[in-house]
């Protein structure tokens, strides 16, 4: 097994690896502090200081808040608990009309409007694209991913977290606390 440096594997990161080396690094057994030296460099790029408990996505990160876990984008905007689907929070754009379509998946590339819809999530803070996915119209939107950091932490990683939190999907419950709270007018 190698050991990648870390400026190495920021190349990785951004792209700037010849494709043989990606290959190279990708087949090859992760170092035993793969995922320090990772959460290292996002933690370096990040517009916050909260500590990096997990990486969603190059933009999406878990950290620690006080005694929470919540998401937040590279930039420093908050979507609070991670238990929640996040794109609850971000700008949606969402293609539906033939024209719209037209101008992303032209001719016979394009999608059946009837059948789908394409949903862009934008971060309100820094306005990246964070995720596109395709759903039938009137789908809630897919969370696609739901850690258990607790188990991760501790049996994978071997240093348990602090701070346990339950291991749930708590975006009914907002939900459902949204519906409760327009059906009495707030």
């Amino acid at each position: 097994m190698s050991e990648y440096a870390k400026e190495e594997l920021a190349l990785l990161l951004d792209g700037k690896l010849a494709w043989d080396r990606v290959q190279e690094i990708i087949k090859d057994a992760k170092d035993s502090d793969r995922f320090e030296k990772m959460v290292s460099i996002y933690q370096s790029r990040a517009a916050f200081k909260e500590p990096i408990i997990m990486p969603l996505t190059p933009y999406l990160f878990i950290v620690q808040k006080g005694k929470d876990y919540v998401v937040k984008c590279k930039c420093g905007q908050e979507y609070g608990d991670y238990r929640v689907n996040w794109k609850l929070y971000s700008s949606i754009f969402v293609r539906e009309t033939d024209e719209d379509l037209d101008s992303v998946y032209p001719g016979v590339q394009k999608p059946d409007r009837d059948f789908c819809q394409v949903r862009e999530y934008y971060c309100p803070g820094c306005g990246a694209q964070l995720e596109v996915e395709t759903l039938p119209p009137g789908m809630p939107a897919d969370f696609e991913f739901l850690p258990d950091i607790d188990a991760f932490h501790a049996e994978w990683l071997k240093k348990p977290l602090k701070e346990k939190t339950e291991f749930c999907d708590n975006t009914g419950k907002v939900i459902a606390g949204w519906v409760k709270d327009l059906a009495s007018g707030k």
